[in-house]
């Protein structure tokens, strides 16, 4: 897995600094999200919860889990949408880099 850049930070009531970053594995993108600078494995992007909370609306990671507003978790979703749209760009008109 190779992070690419963050994509979004936020600082948690416990103190805890969450940074969903943007990583490149197995030749694709996906989200990924990182407490105090460690990795916490989990979903590659953004699930809605089943029963959101005040304005927390998707979660990522797995013990712990860390909350996304909608815009947040849309933003995440989107960048990586868009960094996967460019790599099946390069590849079907065969430009690789």
């Amino acid at each position: 897995m190779i992070v690419k850049r963050v994509l979004l930070k936020k600082i948690l009531q416990s103190g805890y600094i969450a940074e969903f970053t943007l990583v490149k594995r197995e030749g694709h993108y996906e989200a990924a999200l990182y407490l105090n600078g460690k990795y916490v494995g989990g979903p590659s992007s953004p699930q809605l919860l089943t029963s959101p909370k005040g304005d927390l609306t998707h979660w990522m990671g797995n013990r712990p889990t860390v909350g996304l507003t909608e815009s947040e978790a849309e933003r995440v979703i989107s960048e990586v949408e868009n960094e996967n749209a460019v790599v099946l760009h390069r590849k079907k008109s065969g430009w690789e880099a």
